[in-house]
């Protein structure tokens, strides 16, 4: 199983990474994020 890394959270130094392209390229071929995941998107305002 090959995975790719998208991006990652630090909550503890409040980072947030995220690789678009790639969880685009994703979302559009019908990748369904988790809640936490879809949480992290939100916030950072990916869905606007």
């Amino acid at each position: 199983r090959n995975l790719q890394k998208v991006g990652f959270y630090d909550p503890i130094k409040n980072q947030t990474y995220l690789n678009v392209p790639a969880i685009l390229y994703f979302l559009e071929k019908g990748a369904q994020p988790t809640r936490t995941v879809y949480d992290i998107l939100r916030k950072a305002e990916f869905f606007k």
